[in-house]
């Protein structure tokens, strides 16, 4: 068994440097302006300059990841790429990047665009997009801005995270690179392809010069991996351990990404594009399970009866994201028109696979030694197959679809009022938004239960696991049945529904500068008409249902950027936004069971936000910024889950899970950045200390109870610190990224010591390259050197609710670039 040191104090040790390093860092800037660097700014110092260049421009409080002159993000997806920000956080999946959160805020509470259109979600109950998806090298920038302005959609909390892809006219002239590198995943001793590139060049149509551009980009990856995970779910009573079960993940993971985008412009005040993108994500998982339900609450290292149940998953899912996106821009004397038409569509779909095979035994003198990791050891028959039956297979298919249609115009005027420069703008938007979610279950019993389902034992690293299940025999059985004899008609309806969502917007803005200083204040309108349709099972019988929801929202906001000095902005908003409950929450399925039930809420209202906003930010030098951003939240409407068993319709029930909106919620905070290039090193720290408190109720014995909650999914401190040094021929860099714990999942109103947490993480990776010429580029990275774990836990974090770890990855490259 591996050994883990502890995460508590390497967090303290993190927060304390971190905030020492902030502090310190002014005096940093104060001697960097008093002397020359003569370094040509290159590799990861033009990555960063170029963001800080737009960041810098910009009229809200953002944060900006820029490729590098040879089109290369800093990590191997968007998701990596962005948690080295101020403010932005990756939820990793068996060690990847993918969700991202923004000031501790979870991903639902976040939009993502691409190339100004919004992208819907493939998996059937999210909104929050995964972003490893999306392959590095179709990005050009990614962009978080943390203070919407008027013209912009105002569907998040934390920040919308803008994404453009590759443009022709990004380059002089004729660009194109490829590159080929091998990964390596340490816990499976498996090597794993990649190839990628992209082109662009600018062509001169009629009697234009480099009017037109074309710019492609392609990627494709392979990747063998896995993780090792023990899971209770919190089944602990007074310290004695109700169940658990042991899980060995073996994924085949593959990635598609292309990208194909023209740009126009015929003259200096006429420009149009047309941007695509299309994105294929494909796993192919095995899950081994050893499950036990002990026959009564089980001490440590105390033996005891149980019913063992060891389970075969396996599934086929493919995610598929496809974006298309055709707009301009036409300037007429003081008048500016920018229109857009915009279409995306995502989709998960699993053409059909084992979703659970279960062979089930009872044994005596099984037992667990820790309560942490509580993997369970027994005697020989615990790991002979002869002493397991074939109780169930579960076969299941499904496909979710989300697609979203948009159309907008912007119009603006130049003038002067009183002197001072001014714009006036004003703009409408209607976008359309359908989701659908179309499950299939079949439960198939009595087939064959012989030993020969069995093959090798496992390689679970963290116990002896035993004899694995082997697919060939299910599928072969399956495959002499008539399925729909076994379709499971209330699994097969329960989850399915289809929603539509259509809002119309509009605004109007005006932005003046008085000298240094430039207002933006403006005031959006959104409107939502909301329809779900679904199906309610009572008792066995289930019927259609569907459900309206409309509202509309007045969202006033004004934007203060000061311009301290040439090279210090001081900057102010109060903005606010509204944020949708996502598809899982406002589901219209009912399911009742005797007297429990479990449904979701289609009446939810929208979250709604009032933002503040303050923040200072210093430039010195290339690649170099201090800054300061202090926020405040005041929340109505927050969404959590709930148990209203004994009010209302569910009087009479003993447990009825739905969800509901909370009163209130407060989040305040603050981020600290610094980054400084000195002759040949690069220094990056940034962290963002926040506190999030809400509001809940619930019947507790026939009387209303209230209790306070740390936010949902909010981490009270987020942090980043990178190292890097780079000449002309060698680069290298060490980053660190840390998340506190966070509230995953509220227990029952009076049952907080179950609330199910996350535990911190700090995740340490390191990069590098070498340069044979202007040309050529050897690059290696390694992943997660500190072995980083997930862990979950009920109230008490030397409970367990689940671990998995994955180990470490590394990757080496070589890649040709003409520019």
């Amino acid at each position: 068994m591996r050994t883990h040191c502890s995460n508590k104090t390497a967090a303290f040790t993190f927060k304390v440097s971190t905030l020492v390093l902030c502090m310190l860092a002014t005096g940093h800037s104060l001697a960097a302006e008093t002397a020359t660097e003569y370094v040509r700014v290159i590799g990861q110092a033009a990555s960063i300059n170029e963001a800080l260049k737009e960041q810098r421009k910009s009229d809200s409080i953002s944060s900006v990841v820029h490729a590098d002159a040879i089109a290369k993000l800093p990590d191997d997806n968007a998701a990596e790429a962005l948690q080295r920000i101020p403010g932005v956080s990756t939820e990793r999946d068996q060690g990847e990047g993918r969700f991202v959160t923004v000031r501790g805020l979870g991903t639902d509470l976040n939009a993502v665009t691409i190339n100004g259109t919004l992208v819907p979600a493939p998996e059937a109950s999210r909104r929050g997009v995964a972003l490893d998806v999306l392959p590095a090298e179709l990005v050009q920038s990614l962009t978080v801005i943390k203070t919407l302005t008027p013209d912009m959609d105002a569907n998040s909390l934390g920040g919308t995270i803008q994404v453009e892809s590759l443009s022709a006219f990004d380059h002089d002239g004729l660009f194109y690179t490829a590159a080929v590198e091998g990964g390596y995943d340490e816990k499976h001793e498996e090597y794993s392809p990649k190839v990628s590139g992209a082109v662009s060049q600018k062509f001169s149509l009629g009697s234009g010069t480099d009017n037109f551009g074309v710019a492609a980009a392609l990627s494709w990856q392979e990747r063998t991996f896995g993780s090792d995970n023990v899971e209770t779910g919190g089944k602990w009573e007074n310290g004695l351990l109700e169940e658990t079960e042991m899980r060995q993940y073996d994924i085949e993971r593959e990635r598609l990404g292309a990208g194909l985008n023209f740009d126009f412009r015929p003259n200096k005040n006429s420009e149009y594009y047309l941007r695509t993108l299309y994105s294929r994500f494909q796993d192919n998982e095995t899950r081994q399970a050893a499950g036990v339900e002990f026959s009564d609450p089980l001490a440590i290292n105390t033996p005891g009866s149980a019913e063992v149940v060891r389970e075969l998953k396996e599934r086929e899912e493919t995610q598929e994201i496809k974006s298309f996106v055709l707009g301009g821009k036409n300037r007429f004397d003081q008048w500016t028109l920018e229109a857009q038409l915009g279409y995306s569509e995502a989709s998960e779909k699993n053409p059909g696979g084992i979703a659970g095979a279960g062979f089930v035994g009872e044994f005596d003198d099984l037992q667990y030694s820790s309560t942490r990791i509580p993997v369970v050891k027994g005697a020989a028959s615990f790991y002979d197959p002869s002493r397991y039956e074939l109780d169930e297979v579960e076969w299941e298919k499904s496909t979710a679809k989300d697609k979203e249609k948009n159309a907008k115009f912007d119009l603006s005027r130049d003038y002067l009022l009183n002197d001072y420069a001014s714009v006036f703008k004003f703009g409408a938007k209607v976008s359309q938004r359908t989701k659908t979610n179309d499950t299939e279950i079949w439960k198939v019993e009595d087939l064959d239960t012989s030993p020969a389902h069995f093959g090798s034992n496992g390689h679970y690293e963290l116990a002896q696991f035993g004899p694995t299940l082997s697919s060939g025999p299910i599928h072969n059985q399956l495959a002499q049945l008539n399925l729909n004899d076994w379709r499971d008609a209330e699994e097969s309806v329960i989850s399915d529904y289809k929603t539509s969502e259509d809002i119309h917007a509009a605004y109007v803005m005006n932005t003046i500068d008085f000298d240094r200083l430039r207002v933006i204040a403006g005031l959006r309108y959104e409107d939502t008409d909301f329809e779900t349709q679904g199906y309610r099972i009572l008792y066995g019988e289930s019927t259609s249902v569907s459900t309206q929801n409309d509202y509309d929202h007045w969202l006033p906001s004004l934007h203060l950027k000061y311009q301290l000095s040439s090279d210090a902005i001081l900057r102010a908003a109060w903005t606010n936004t509204v944020v949708r409950p996502n598809f899982e929450q406002s589901r219209p399925g009912i399911y009742i069971d005797g007297d429990e039930a479990e449904f979701g809420n289609p009446n939810l209202k929208a979250l709604e936000a009032s933002n503040f906003d303050l923040g200072v930010e210093k430039y010195f030098g290339d690649a170099s910024v201090i800054s300061m951003n202090a926020f405040y939240k005041d929340i109505d409407h927050f969404i959590y889950n709930a148990n209203v068993a004994g009010t209302g319709d569910w009087t009479d029930f003993d447990e009825a899970m739905t969800f509901k909106n909370g009163s209130s919620a407060k989040i305040y905070g603050v981020e600290l950045g610094y980054s400084q290039k000195w002759h040949n090193f690069i220094f990056g720290l940034n962290s963002t200390f926040s506190r999030a408190k809400a509001n809940i109720e619930g019947m507790v014995d026939g009387e209303l109870m209230t209790r306070t909650i740390n936010f949902p999914s909010q981490s009270k401190v987020v942090g980043n610190a990178m190292i890097g040094w780079e000449n002309d021929r060698v680069g290298l860099r060490l980053a660190a990224n840390y998340k506190s714990r966070y509230l995953n999942e509220i227990s029952g109103i009076d049952e907080p010591e179950k609330d199910l947490y996350t535990d911190d993480q700090v995740f340490v990776d390191l990069s590098g390259h070498v340069n044979f010429n202007k040309n050529i580029q050897l690059f290696f990275n390694a992943q997660n050197l500190t072995d980083e774990v997930y862990y979950n836990y009920n109230g008490n974090r030397h409970y367990n609710a689940q671990y998995e770890e994955y180990g470490p990855s590394y990757k080496v490259g070589l890649k040709f670039t003409h520019f």
